[in-house]
């Protein structure tokens, strides 16, 4: 579990294939700073730009850990397959402050940017969300973009049906701390829907009710 409070900025520094074709996945090294792997074990989950993954290997003196990530997980996220600078957290301890919202680790879908922009003091970020998420995003309500807890400024369904685009406001220490400012018109990104959106869909969702036993 993770709130979506990027802890640091990490760098893929080597892709290593598992296999010999497309069916199989990747190991991927990740440089974090330093210090940063201080307090981790192997097996710990460390979510990698909103993935939670499994650090398979520690190299505490380069500051490195490596990551197996299967084909299907690279199917289904993006900016994991190529060498660069990502979003770390770590997982949440019980005792944390949960200073973002509730966050799985699980990416629900691939938005794209549409319009990356400074205004004012702050950064204006618009994103196209897939149809299949629409539904779960709402005005001021939670959506994790790579990994990053952010709030929707404002939601605009599209006429086309293709889905919606939603508008965030980024403050200066967002845009500085995260690989955020990294993103452009065109950019996919990784989105995670909230949590309790989703519950609250299966609950109001007609299906087979269970009888209690007595």
């Amino acid at each position: 579990m993770f709130t979506g409070i990027i802890t640091g900025l990490g760098r893929i520094v080597a892709i290593q294939s598992l296999g010999s074709s497309s069916d199989h996945g990747k190991r991927l090294t990740i440089e974090a700073p330093a210090g940063y792997l201080d307090d981790v074990a192997l097996g710990d989950s460390i979510a990698l730009n909103g993935a939670c993954m499994t650090a398979v290997s520690l190299d505490l003196a380069q500051h490195q850990f490596a990551i197996d990530i299967s084909a299907e997980s690279l199917a289904k996220t993006s900016g994991l397959t190529e060498t660069g600078v990502i979003n770390l957290e770590k997982a949440l301890r019980a005792h944390d402050r949960l200073g973002g919202h509730i966050v799985s680790g699980h990416v629900d879908g691939i938005g794209k940017v549409t319009h990356f922009a400074e205004i004012g003091e702050s950064w204006e970020l618009r994103i196209l969300a897939p149809l299949d998420l629409a539904k779960y995003l709402a005005y001021k309500g939670s959506i994790t973009v790579n990994g990053v807890s952010l709030t929707v400024n404002s939601i605009k369904d599209l006429s086309n049906g293709l889905g919606c685009e939603v508008s965030i406001n980024l403050i200066p220490h967002t845009v500085q701390n995260t690989a955020l400012n990294r993103l452009a018109a065109g950019t996919s990104v990784n989105l995670e829907i909230d949590l309790i959106a989703r519950y609250v869909e299966r609950m109001l969702q007609d299906g087979p009710t269970h009888t209690r036993k007595p």
